[in-house]
């Protein structure tokens, strides 16, 4: 398993911090992080908005050279400087084995990804256009959804590390379910997979490990500790109690 492994642990370095009252040090799964062990294939960064789990999915993606915007490490675009300095307090850990492929998504900035691949494609180019790793159709004449599903039908391959924020975003439960199959021949073809996701079809994946991001700080759960697993099977299992409970005896 380690061989296939393009990142095994990231570490924070403490020592570098000047003060952990500022952000992004100042969120409480920054400032309590030391190292966190990755998963070979799939793992997942769950937690509420604004927990860290995106700041942190971008800076490990920044620190393994991808745009900050999203992109393989060959996009250099930049619409507005918005990611924080945490990359440069990061140590990534990674194995012997380099990827062959690469892809930063950004579900915020994916639009911008998909005009930046337009703009290619405009330039004057001796090989075939980009957008044909990406299916040949343009992604901004594609819903949100199928630009997404684009992607990782035909430009993600084996042999890759992926970093993958909010990736549900666009997807119906039933394209979720789609991703999901994709995810795992991707896997078994040597690709690995951070995500950051509130989806609970996606963090099922089996043998995943899932590490819940909360104001406590990081911790590694399981998929049925997850708030997510729980609060939608309470839902499911009696929605009209938890309508009621939510919006009053009208409901």
């Amino acid at each position: 398993m380690i061989s296939t492994q393009y990142i095994s642990r990231i570490s924070l370095q403490r020592d570098k911090v000047e003060s952990f009252d500022r952000y992004p040090f100042s969120l409480p799964a920054v400032r309590s992080l030391e190292t966190l062990e990755l998963h070979p294939k799939i793992t997942f960064f769950v937690g509420e908005n604004g927990s860290g789990k995106s700041t942190l999915l971008e800076a490990i993606a920044v620190s393994m050279g991808f745009n900050p915007e999203g992109g393989t490490k060959n996009f250099n675009f930049g619409t507005r400087l918005s990611h924080s300095v945490l990359d440069e307090y990061l140590r990534i850990a990674k194995g012997v084995r380099r990827p062959k492929d690469g892809f930063f998504l950004r579900a915020e900035s994916f639009f911008n990804v998909a005009t930046e691949i337009e703009n290619l494609d405009a330039e004057p180019s001796f090989g075939p256009p980009v957008i044909n790793s990406y299916g040949g159709n343009s992604l901004h004449e594609r819903s949100h959804g199928e630009s997404f599903l684009a992607l990782l039908m035909n430009r993600f391959g084996g042999k890759g590390l992926y970093l993958l924020d909010e990736p549900e975003a666009a997807l119906s439960p039933q394209r979720q379910l789609t991703a999901l199959a994709r995810l795992h021949d991707l896997a078994r073809d040597e690709s690995q997979f951070i995500i950051a996701t509130h989806s609970p079809i996606l963090m099922a994946y089996p043998d995943a490990w899932i590490y819940e991001f909360t104001t406590e700080g990081v911790k590694r759960v399981s998929y049925e500790e997850t708030e997510h697993f729980q609060v939608m099977r309470s839902f499911l299992a009696n929605p009209e109690r938890m309508l009621r409970t939510l919006l009053g005896d009208e409901a």
